[in-house]
């Protein structure tokens, strides 16, 4: 295999998983750990990716980056949906929820058409507009005001505004970015401040982080790791990674990832 055909495997790869090690590229590949390690420094020289210890993970976005819904929403879809699946039985009928918006609370919200009696407050118009869909009688939806940012939240004073005159049993948070230093973080300043608003409404607070968001800082933090009461992160979350974030968190779900992806929003 020529150099070039194996650092487009390798790339492939590292955008597939987010992370990858050394040794589980030599295998794949059947080369030695030194070509890897070659391979990604070339790549990493070239911009296209980041070498780390032991490995390499995707390119890191400057932390004011914020992608569409649209770009966002193709990205690691069969993690997120499992995410989804795990935290559903976290949700009691008859309560009232918070849902941040995001792509994996998108797909989450997929899973709430028929939980009886439900209430689910968002500032996610793509979120209402899903529930507001469906084909059943559906939650009862509570969309907030605001300003809108390019992931289609709603931001601002306004927002904020509605979230402190609310009581919720749980709220469910996607987030940009989930780092040991940094916490919980987004690209977006407006964001971070309607994000708390929605920490501090509920009683219980869960964060549905898929693996590519460790290591990953925006410009503001939402809130620590310590914060949170249960961080559902998938399966193919590096096994050093995972052991940090227990020593951090509070209480961690690892859900496992089907090899049947849902459809991307």
């Amino acid at each position: 295999m020529l150099a070039a055909e194996r650092q487009g495997h390798i790339l492939d790869e590292v955008q597939r998983r987010g992370a990858i090690r050394v040794s589980e590229l030599s295998q794949l590949l059947g080369v030695s750990d030194m070509t890897i390690r070659r391979d990604l420094d070339t790549l990493a020289g070239q911009g296209q990716l980041d070498k780390v210890h032991g490995g390499a993970t995707v390119r890191r976005a400057p932390s004011t980056d914020e992608p569409g819904f649209e770009a966002k929403g193709q990205r690691q879809v069969e993690e997120k949906e499992a995410i989804a699946a795990a935290a559903l039985a976290m949700v009691t009928p008859g309560s009232a929820i918070g849902l941040s918006a995001g792509t994996t609370t998108w797909m989450f919200a997929r899973h709430l058409v028929d939980v009886p009696d439900l209430t689910v407050v968002t500032n996610s118009m793509r979120i209402a507009d899903l529930l507001h869909a469906s084909p059943t009688n559906g939650p009862n939806v509570v969309l907030t005001g605001g300003v809108r940012t390019p992931s289609d939240a709603l931001v601002g004073p306004l927002a904020v505004s509605a979230l402190e005159q609310l009581h919720l049993d749980v709220v469910f948070m996607g987030v940009h970015g989930m780092d040991p230093k940094a916490g919980f973080t987004t690209p977006n300043l407006l964001e971070a401040e309607t994000d708390r608003a929605l920490v501090d409404a509920g009683r219980r607070f869960v964060v549905l982080a898929d693996h590519t968001k460790w290591g990953t800082v925006g410009i503001k933090t939402i809130a620590s790791i310590e914060q949170a009461d249960t961080i559902v992160v998938d399966s193919h979350m590096a096994g050093e990674d995972l052991t940090a974030l227990r020593e951090l968190a509070q209480d961690v779900v690892v859900a496992e990832v089907s090899a049947h992806p849902a459809p991307a929003p």
